[in-house]
């Protein structure tokens, strides 16, 4: 037999070795159970892929992002093998790998009940032991229809071949290239088990899948679409090993618990009262007041930051949008319009932009002006569809804290530093510390204006986000239409990875609305647009802000900072005069002056999650004091009312956590 020479490419190193004819990729790597497929000449194959002379592999480790994908579309995989068995009638739809798991949909008769959900579990532990072979070969379109003429839903599939879209999945299946089917065989005997299409790769065998749990099912229309279908669809997770499964569980039961849904409800919030519709909140009063409170110190320290503070409406005639071009690149996310005075279209606004810029045009403006800082919480309106609607985090009306600032080309890169610089500051100031940035750069198929500006653009913000510090993260062609962007990812108390604020940088939209100012020479010059919404909105990062403190949040934002819990009715009239004298000093204190036992008035408010409660009895009474009790259950006995005062306003100022 004839030598074949590969190269084994691990990281920076390159090692060139001489095998025999007809090895396989796999058996470059005896007895790595973590590798579990192969990069060769930079596409992914199966280990059992035959090499040929001169080719560069690469080994896939299973813990990889490459390797968990490869994983959880296995996993995906037996458990359509699994359905197929128990439910011999159901049909395949798309099973692809998402983030921290796997989905399969099925055309089905009934949905799915937990029992059945069990029962397709163990299905799969059993076939997960068979240690069934994953089997990959190429097939024609013809001979394809015909082994799948009873899977409509895969005929469609051979039909868009080229043409498939990762939105929906599809492309795991069929891509521009060959068709191929995955056979699942008997490792003993090599008969068919099971077979579907699919691009791959896979796993070697179903041994190879060390730990997996089924998490729930749902409806799910066909491809995403309104139009097609509804099926039903299970999701699963999948992971290297059972201690990673075990964490992963524990994640989810701790993300669950902090659901600013959930936290809402329970801590009496806000609510979207059906009445209303999906993805409109209306806030109650405690909501009210930490919605306040999180304005109110944005405000301050915009003024202090050189900020003006704009207010503009919430619908507009389409020609103000046609002209900014969000009709043209934004329309799916806007609600239709609205036909008045003798049939004009008026939308309500999904962005302040446009009219930030009417108010940058209203009269003359002079380079002495630049740059100018326009501020407002503005509420817009984003039809999102009922579907990926989501608490606050995913709403139809929310308000931005949104920021046009307008500066010359040579202001532009300090205006840019100055403005990501307080954007971070004032995200600390909230208690989040935990920062990546991620550059967001054009779309081929959505943007306008020049690439040379784009160019110069992105350049400039790769320049201001090194200077932070943080590590950058490429997104291409992550940006929006008019120009590239900065946006700062968070992570919270447990590790999720949330988009707070973004900075845009802008040279279209003055283009388009005809910006100008007048240069120190008396010509007219075009501003530059810098876009910043440090929030996002008000809503999202109030949920945020509530999920990351799982409710209990700092004195600053608490609703009610402190409560006075009397020993007996006897004290609630000294508490009461407590509470007066901490309100003149612009603190939030009540007091629990019920008939509960003062032993579940202080439950209560621990399920309140008050940040202190403030005791008093007769001993605190004769001396002028109270006992002060924390969070924690902690307490310090006799502080005078004016230090007990001084102690909660001090916790306030400095926005610290108790």
């Amino acid at each position: 037999m004839s030598d074949v020479r590969v190269i084994i490419q691990r990281d920076s190193e390159r090692e060139e070795h001489v095998v025999t004819t007809g090895t396989t990729a796999g058996e470059l790597f005896p007895g790595q159970r973590t590798v579990v497929a192969a990069r060769v000449g930079g596409e992914l194959k199966d280990l059992s892929y035959v090499l040929q002379d001169g080719e560069s592999v690469e080994p896939v480790e299973i813990s990889s992002p490459d390797g968990l994908d490869i994983l959880r579309h296995s996993t995906a995989h037996v458990m359509a093998q699994a359905v197929q068995e128990l439910f011999p009638e159901a049909k395949l739809g798309i099973g692809p790998p998402v983030k921290d798991g796997f989905y399969y949909d099925f055309d089905v008769e009934k949905p799915f009940t937990p029992e059945d959900l069990k029962a397709v579990e163990k299905k799969m532990q059993e076939i997960q032991k068979r240690g069934q072979r994953f089997s990959r070969r190429v097939v024609s379109d013809e001979d394809a229809r015909e082994e799948l003429a009873n899977e409509p839903y895969k005929l469609e599939l051979i039909g868009i071949k080229g043409s498939a879209s990762s939105d929906d999945g599809a492309d795991v299946e069929v891509g521009g290239g060959e068709l191929t089917i995955y056979d699942n065989l008997d490792p003993k005997t090599g008969d068919l088990c099971w077979k579907d299409l699919c691009r791959g790769p896979h796993l070697p065998t179903t041994r190879f899948i060390p730990a997996f749990k089924l998490m729930r099912n749902a409806a799910a229309y066909w491809r995403g679409s309104e139009k097609n279908p509804m099926l039903q669809r299970i999701y699963g997770t999948a992971w290297p090993t059972k201690d990673e499964l075990k964490a992963h569980l524990e994640f989810l039961e701790e993300a669950a618990k902090r659901d600013h849904r959930k936290l809402g409800n329970e801590l009496d919030l806000f609510s979207f009262p059906d009445e209303i519709g999906p993805g409109l909140a209306v806030f109650h009063p405690k909501g009210g007041v930490i919605r306040r409170a999180m304005e109110d110190y944005s405000r301050r320290r915009h003024e202090e930051e050189g900020y003006e503070f704009v207010y503009s409406p919430h619908a507009t005639k389409g020609k103000l949008f046609e002209k900014s071009g969000h009709l043209d690149w934004y329309a799916d996310g806007m609600y239709p319009p609205m036909q008045l005075d003798d049939g004009v279209d008026y939308y309500l606004k999904p962005m302040n932009c446009p009219m930030h810029n009417l108010i940058f045009d209203a009269r003359g403006r002079s380079y002495r002006e630049l740059p100018l800082r326009l501020f407002e919480f503005g509420t817009v309106y984003r039809y999102e569809k009922s579907g990926v609607v989501h608490g606050l985090t995913r709403s139809r009306g929310f308000t931005q804290d949104d920021a046009h600032i307008y500066c010359t080309k040579e202001q532009m890169a300090e205006e840019l530093d100055r403005t990501l610089t307080f954007v971070l500051n004032l995200l600390r100031d909230y208690g989040l510390t935990d920062f990546y940035l991620e550059l967001s750069t054009k779309d081929p198929e959505k943007y306008v204006g020049s690439d040379e500006t784009w160019e110069e653009a992105t350049e400039t913000l790769r320049q201001v986000a090194e200077k932070q510090g943080l590590p950058l993260v490429p997104d291409p062609g992550g940006a929006a239409f008019y120009g590239p962007k900065i946006s700062v990812q968070c992570q919270d108390a447990i590790g999720r990875t949330w988009q707070m604020s973004t900075v845009q940088l802008d040279f279209n939209l003055p283009e388009r609305f005809d910006l100008e100012y007048t240069g120190p020479d008396g010509s007219k010059q075009r501003p530059v647009m810098i876009h910043r919404a440090l929030f996002g909105s008000i809503e999202r990062f109030f949920a945020v802000l509530l999920e990351h403190y799982a409710g209990a949040f700092p004195v600053w934002l608490a609703p009610v900072q402190a409560v006075g819990i009397p020993i007996g009715d006897a004290h609630i009239p000294y508490l009461q005069e407590f509470a007066a004298k901490a309100r003149k000093q612009g603190l939030r204190v009540d007091v629990d002056a019920s008939s509960d036992r003062m032993q579940k008035k202080i439950r209560n408010q621990q399920k309140a999650k008050v940040p202190f409660m403030i005791i008093a009895g007769d001993e605190d009474m004769a001396n002028g004091a109270v006992s002060f009790r924390y969070r924690d259950g902690s307490q310090e006995n006799g502080i005078p009312v004016d230090e007990a005062i001084a102690k909660i306003a001090k916790a306030v100022e400095d926005r610290v956590q108790v």
